[in-house]
């Protein structure tokens, strides 16, 4: 794993997420002061849901970068994301971001959902 800023990047993006996620960012109005927030929170039909979206860095936060997309992840959120790949999409039938995650041991078939 690459590192940056001392800390290990503990996600993966691939390719049609980067491109994705840059387009967001090249769009009017994009607040460049904001990061990419990585994380969960609790809820879901398996107990936790996926975080992603853009934020302010907070105190407890990582930052890491990915391909030149300033990133940041809550310190405690590493333990159920470290190794998940985040992919993109665009299709007509499933449209939107998409979470592998290796930490999950159960994952509900909206897939924005898991158990440890």
């Amino acid at each position: 794993m690459e590192t940056t800023m001392n800390t290990t990047i503990p996600v993966t993006l691939t390719e049609g997420a980067i491109t994705e996620i840059k387009r967001l960012m090249n769009e009017p109005g994009f607040d460049h002061t904001q990061f990419l927030r990585v994380g969960v929170k609790g809820g879901g039909c398996s107990g936790m849901t996926y975080v992603l979206g853009f934020d302010q860095k907070e105190n407890e936060d990582d930052q890491f970068e990915i391909e030149g997309i300033p990133c940041i992840m809550n310190k405690s959120h590493g333990l159920y994301l470290y190794g998940m790949e985040i992919d993109w999409q665009g299709g007509l039938n499933s449209r939107g971001f998409t979470f592998s995650n290796p930490n999950a041991s159960k994952t509900c078939g909206c897939g924005t959902s898991f158990a440890v």
